[in-house]
């Protein structure tokens, strides 16, 4: 019975459906969390008459033969890097990216981390960081006598100091572009890291060159649509009660074939 193990893979399937659902359920108020989706292909196909073989002694070809499918697999979960919306905060270290962009963190093994969460934070040694404690990249430090702190589209960081009457640069942020974000690894809050798939990061000024531009007092909201994400729970579901239901079917038959034995 073929059907059993068919049926088998179509309920891990759904399940699989299932657990990305409800992964993107619960990051959509996460900020610029990004809306994954699995993706299923057929599995090998038993060939019982090949497409395309001789039919007869007469040599003539079978238009369509006779092929078996196997059920189905889970062939990759992709991510959806399309930008979310842009919330405004007010915060004057909070920063959304208008366009393609990651900011770069080293992680605490000195490698180069890279994430769109630009809800930035004072070190206690005033260099900026994510709310992880990780630190951007380059090291921006802003001066503990600093009374305001303004971040241009561009990326560049002034701050006013006491006693004076023009504004200090403390740096530029410069972010990062990928050739394929959707092969970026993730690390988990809200990190990324750099891949043989993703390509190599290429650095550059905001607003630039094809790099987004920086807004400050705001942050990216999740790409996720939660109207979206409860119609897909509801299909699995459905999908998942009706391979559940090809079991219970297949079940009946064998214990019918047994009974008449």
């Amino acid at each position: 019975m073929r059907a059993l193990d068919i049926a088998a893979s179509g309920l891990q399937a759904q399940q699989t459906f299932v657990d990305v659902t409800a992964q993107n359920i619960a990051n959509v108020n996460t900020t610029s969390y990004k809306r994954q989706r699995p993706e299923f292909t057929d599995l090998l196909y038993q060939n019982q008459r090949a497409v395309g073989s001789n039919s007869s002694d007469n040599s003539t070809i079978l238009p369509t033969g006779i092929q078996l499918g196997l059920g189905v697999r889970l062939a990759a979960i992709s991510r959806n890097t399309t930008q979310g919306t842009t919330s405004l905060t007010n915060g004057p270290l909070d920063l959304a990216i208008n366009g393609r962009g990651y900011l770069q963190v080293t992680l605490p093994d000195g490698t180069t981390g890279y994430t769109r969460d630009g809800a930035l934070q004072e070190g206690q040694d005033g260099s900026l960081q994510t709310k992880e404690g990780f630190q951007i990249s380059p090291t921006i430090t802003i001066p503990n006598n600093a009374t305001s702190i303004t971040i241009n589209p561009n990326g560049e960081v002034d701050v006013m100091i006491q006693g004076q009457t023009a504004p200090s640069v403390q740096g530029t942020i410069q972010t990062v572009n990928f050739v394929n974000e959707e092969g970026l690894q993730a690390l988990g809050n809200n990190l990324f890291a750099e891949t043989a798939a993703s390509g190599s990061p290429t650095s550059g000024t905001p607003g630039l060159n094809g790099y987004g531009t920086l807004l400050q007092g705001a942050l990216e909201s999740s790409n996720v649509d939660a109207t979206t994400e409860l119609t897909n729970l509801i299909n699995a579901e459905r999908v998942y009660e009706m391979n559940s239901k090809v079991l219970t079917q297949v079940g009946t038959m064998l214990q019918a074939l047994n009974q008449s034995v």
